[in-house]
């Protein structure tokens, strides 16, 4: 099938940023007296927008303001801890050159909201910037629903089955499936059988592995 675009989801897809957000998941559960598991919050709640994880671990539907007041406050601890050792996953930049330079749109995908989104472009090694960029801070449901993802291909002018996802958590992969759109399994935090399903084309730890298998290379490309 012909490929015209390529999406990213952004945490644990092409930044190795879920280490510091269950740690900012502890440090915010410490300050507001919930006893809760981070990585039970992880599991529950990746993939799905701030104000739907607010909900999540709350156990409620919160105010819209109150809700996106913790939603920033959980941020910025976030932000503040992956600062200090930012890094992408290995071989991202140059794998998303060497997409753009074959003549494929990029696009990015992610319940993270903008401030996440700013934080995250403005240390990357990207030259090559999406062309188009939806948060989970527009108002769209988060994953496993397709909204993000479909959305995206539609600012980018390509039809759903045109695209490729790549994702590392069961959710994107569900909300890839959903959207009618062919993944890439980026096995940076979960193991290729977690994000298994018939629209997955490939698995791999990092796109240095990706790179070595050729994969763009065996891609049908339109205007390439």
């Amino acid at each position: 099938m012909r490929t015209e675009a390529l999406i990213f989801d952004m945490d644990g897809t092409i930044v190795d940023s879920l280490p510091f957000h269950e740690r900012s998941w502890v440090h915010f559960c410490r300050h507001h007296g919930l006893a809760l598991d981070a990585a039970d919050i992880m599991a529950r709640t990746n993939g799905r927008t701030g104000v739907e994880c607010m909900a999540e671990v709350f156990g409620r539907a919160l105010p819209p303001a109150e809700a996106q007041a913790l939603v920033r406050q959980k941020e910025a601890i976030y932000r503040a801890l992956f600062a200090a050792d930012f890094r992408e996953i290995a071989g991202f930049s140059a794998f998303a050159a060497a997409a753009a330079a074959r003549g494929l749109k990029l696009g990015m995908g992610t319940a993270g909201d903008r401030d996440n989104i700013d934080f995250v472009l403005g240390r990357l090694a990207w030259r090559q910037r999406p062309q188009a960029v939806v948060g989970g801070d527009e108002g769209l449901s988060g994953k496993p629903t397709p909204a993000i993802f479909l959305e995206v291909a539609r600012r980018l002018g390509v039809a759903p089955a045109h695209c490729i996802v790549f994702e590392d958590a069961p959710f994107g992969i569900e909300a890839a499936r959903r959207a009618g759109m062919r993944a890439v399994a980026v096995c940076s935090t979960h193991a290729p059988e977690e994000l298994a399903g018939p629209h997955v084309v490939a698995a791999v730890r990092d796109y240095q592995e990706l790179a070595h298998s050729k994969f763009l290379e065996m891609l049908d490309v339109a205007h390439a």
